[in-house]
């Protein structure tokens, strides 16, 4: 996701409907209609800021290099509660990710300069990364280098990575979306939608370890913290969604790519 330009209203950092579509990618009316169907649970001031006549006006000449349409009349500007709700709407992994990104980066805003000690320490770190940056740009140089080498398969690339995963990340593996891949596991009677709105595996497969469950902390307009549970895969897993395509003759872009080049 390309770094986003800051916008702030009365101190508080924000985002228009449009930049907020964009980030969970989908449309500005897929946002206002969120928003319209579900009024009651929205608080101007907590959840969103509506800027007309001479507020809109002075909001905009302060921030003109956002290109803001002159004949404006009305606009609605996101705080994190409010895009926690088109989140929780859209209820989507991208929406998920995009929201966690969002208040890691975008929300929270960026500590003081630092000064003394910590400034010499901060150099001493950004030295270091300096040192690390090279020492990939060579490594880079020598695999350029020695392109007899094979390209790595994807099952070598599964085998170098230990992390979970989300659906949206292995579905890239393949040029799907998740919502794609969701459902095609669904229709083969892998995964199944819960009535919380979360995947689950079938009986079948679920014993054998190919998911697991991580927690968000949300939130909620009560003031009290929820949890909403999300699935994940294992590197398991990923081998065996990869196994069970590939005998459908599906592969990863990675190995299409190998056999266009082989």
């Amino acid at each position: 996701m390309n770094e986003l330009q800051v916008l702030e209203n009365n101190g508080q950092r924000v985002m228009t409907t449009a930049v907020l579509a964009e980030c969970y990618e989908t449309s500005s009316r897929v946002i206002s209609d969120n928003f319209n169907n579900n009024k009651g649970r929205y608080t101007e001031g907590k959840h969103y800021y509506c800027l007309t006549g001479n507020e809109l006006r002075d909001f905009k000449s302060k921030s003109e290099n956002f290109g803001f349409a002159p004949n404006l009349g009305k606009l609605y500007l996101w705080t994190e509660k409010g895009a926690l709700l088109h989140a929780k709407s859209l209820n989507t992994d991208k929406a998920w990710e995009v929201y966690d990104y969002l208040v890691e980066s975008y929300f929270k805003k960026k500590e003081e300069l630092p000064t003394g000690n910590n400034l010499i320490a901060l150099a001493v770190i950004e030295a270091q990364k300096m040192l690390e940056q090279k020492d990939k740009e060579l490594q880079i140089k020598n695999a350029q280098i020695e392109e007899i080498k094979p390209k790595a398969s994807y099952y070598d690339v599964v085998l170098n990575c230990k992390d979970l995963l989300s659906t949206t990340a292995i579905a890239k593996d393949y040029g799907w979306s998740a919502k794609a891949m969701n459902k095609f596991l669904n229709e083969q009677g892998i995964q199944f939608k819960g009535k919380d709105g979360v995947w689950y595996l079938y009986e079948k497969y679920a014993k054998h370890g190919y998911t697991s469950s991580k927690t968000h902390a949300i939130s909620g307009d009560d003031g009290k913290v929820h949890s909403h549970p999300h699935t994940y895969w294992t590197q398991k897993g990923r081998l065996f969604i990869y196994n069970f395509l590939k005998e459908r003759g599906i592969k990863p872009l990675i190995e299409n790519e190998l056999d266009t080049t082989a």
